[in-house]
């Protein structure tokens, strides 16, 4: 799924343009944009909703304590269950404390990659527009389900992005995943995560960001092997 990259990033509607016109000109770093777009419906209710929580308080640490990642790193988090929602708004990984995710209802996966993708492609108009320079944006799904709406625009923006270098999208499928419409919708073969080790995952997440933000833009990045005899996933 995750051999050699490059990077590039971010949307906010609801950040004022000056805002954002201070912020870059006190941090004019390069910016890699990453979206965590995590299902948060019914099904992972218990032991599956802990879990994830106590992976992203990690991973928000250990970005946190990166001191380049923490300048170079922007981060958003989208949630779907029964509804899509931002709950966390694109910004900088040193200021990233993400809020306990509660698992509910449906997974609306096709709406929230549409979401996503939108999220990256207005944030990297901001970054060029103030003379930042990006790396590709990261878009990393996990579901433990399948979609309960339509996916096939989400699956056609998907391939369109990739095939442009718009953005690179990973797919993590957690127990109980819909590993089929996983595979037509990513266009790197999706991971099944082992067990729940979502701790190791986000180890890993944060391992390879923090690579990326130490690359020049354009660079290419080999990542560990998430499937390799030590690693965190199974190939689907």
């Amino acid at each position: 799924m995750m051999d050699d990259f490059v990077q590039v990033p971010f949307g906010d509607d609801v950040t004022p343009a000056g805002f954002d016109l201070i912020e870059f000109a006190d941090n004019p770093e390069p910016r890699c944009a990453c979206v965590l777009l995590l299902d948060v419906s019914g099904s992972m209710k218990g032991e599956a909703i802990a879990a994830l929580n106590a992976g992203l308080q990690q991973f928000a640490a250990d970005v946190r304590e990166d001191s380049l990642a923490s300048k170079r790193l922007e981060i958003a988090v989208v949630t779907f269950g029964d509804t899509v929602d931002v709950v966390a708004e694109f910004g900088s990984a040193k200021a990233f404390y993400p809020q306990p995710l509660k698992a509910k209802g449906s997974t609306p996966m096709g709406e929230a990659i549409n979401v996503a993708i939108d999220l990256v492609g207005a944030r990297q108009t901001q970054y060029r527009s103030a003379g930042i320079t990006p790396y590709r944006p990261w878009i990393f799904m996990v579901s433990d389900g399948a979609p309960t709406d339509s996916w096939d625009r989400a699956a056609r923006r998907v391939e369109e992005g990739e095939r442009r270098k718009s953005f690179s999208f990973f797919a993590v499928g957690v127990d109980g995943a819909d590993t089929d419409t996983l595979g037509q919708i990513a266009v790197s073969a999706p991971v099944m995560l082992r067990g729940l080790a979502f701790g190791t995952m986000f180890r890993w997440l944060s391992s390879s960001l923090s690579a990326v933000s130490r690359s020049t833009t354009g660079q290419a990045v080999t990542l560990t092997n998430p499937a390799g005899p030590a690693g965190w996933a199974t190939i689907v």
